[in-house]
């Protein structure tokens, strides 16, 4: 049990401090996006409900984003598409 409190507050810390995704905290600790965000909704608020609010903030943050980091990531796809075409 006290390695999954580890876990659950490493993961909740990463999170908090770097303003990390759940993505990037799975790819992080080698484990997965389920595995973190169960971690961090529902086993942290047991642990430590400080924590678990900056965590919130920074997944509430995260998901209101999101749509925006999409539409960044297909731009960046198809500028390099382009980039390659000319290059071609």
């Amino acid at each position: 049990m006290d390695e999954l409190r580890d876990r659950v507050m490493s993961l909740a810390t990463y999170i908090a401090e770097n303003g990390a995704t759940v993505r990037d905290a799975a790819k992080q600790f080698g484990v997965s996006k389920s595995t973190v965000h169960k971690d961090v909704t529902c086993r942290l608020k047991e642990y430590h409900g400080g924590l678990y609010e900056q965590v919130r903030e920074v997944l509430d943050q995260n998901k209101s984003e999101r749509h925006l980091r999409g539409g960044l990531a297909t731009r960046e796809k198809y500028r390099l598409l382009q980039k390659s075409a000319a290059n071609s």
